[in-house]
């Protein structure tokens, strides 16, 4: 277990600690409270389908081969704590 906090700690001061300017103890644990759930739900995790944590796998969609459908293909994006994190989506 302790690779496992290690590596989760490395990464959170990695991706947020390093690139935000904390003000008092109130935002830090809005800050983690964020980053724990863009890490844990949006964030891609290495595995089998690039499965989420505590999700059921879902079937891959079929790849898009179609020049003039891949010219089209929108994706939103939300920017998390300041524009710090990024989530993207695709749009329907």
């Amino acid at each position: 277990m302790n690779s496992v906090m290690e590596r989760w700690i490395q990464a959170c001061r990695h991706e947020l600690l390093d690139r935000a300017l904390i003000w008092n103890h109130a935002h830090l644990l809005h800050a983690l409270r964020k980053y724990e759930h863009h890490h844990n739900q949006h964030r891609p995790h290495r595995g089998i389908a690039n499965a989420r944590p505590l999700r059921p796998l879902r079937p891959l969609p079929e790849p898009i081969t179609d020049p003039t459908t891949l010219t089209h293909l929108h994706a939103h994006r939300h920017d998390r704590l300041g524009g710090l994190l990024h989530e993207y989506e695709n749009a329907a």
